[in-house]
């Protein structure tokens, strides 16, 4: 018998929350904007279209190991295509999906646009007691 929890959907546990900017943000504003917000992603938007993510790992992974200027876009560190599950998808598509392409946030989609993102300490957060 399948565990209820395997058929929650994603909208559940996603935040609805979305911060973006523009492409030519600079990767200073970005790290201050996620440092002050408390947050560890922000999408890309280009002309009404989600291009990219940004996440507390781009940081680490591709400003600080590259000694990258603070003054450099944010789209030279973005991942892109953002990596994304459907609002309705059960919570293990969304757990499989990050741990075969060894991330730790989705944007969530409804009908081809993106309504949310899903961070993997959502799951823990949605299992504590």
């Amino acid at each position: 018998m399948a565990d209820s929890n395997s058929l929650t959907p994603v909208k559940k546990i996603m935040s609805k929350v979305l911060i973006f900017v523009n492409p030519d943000t600079t990767v200073h504003q970005v790290a201050k904007m996620m440092y002050e917000g408390g947050i560890s992603a922000i999408f890309i938007k280009e002309q009404e279209k989600f291009v990219g993510i940004v996440t507390d790992r781009d940081f680490a992974t591709k400003v600080t190991i590259n000694k990258l200027p603070f003054d450099t876009p944010v789209k030279t560190i973005m991942s892109s295509p953002i990596i994304t599950v459907e609002y309705k998808d059960p919570m293990p598509i969304a757990a499989k999906l990050m741990g075969d392409k060894k991330i730790r946030k989705l944007g969530v989609t409804e009908n081809g646009k993106i309504v949310g993102i899903l961070r993997a300490i959502d799951f823990v957060k949605y299992h504590e007691p």
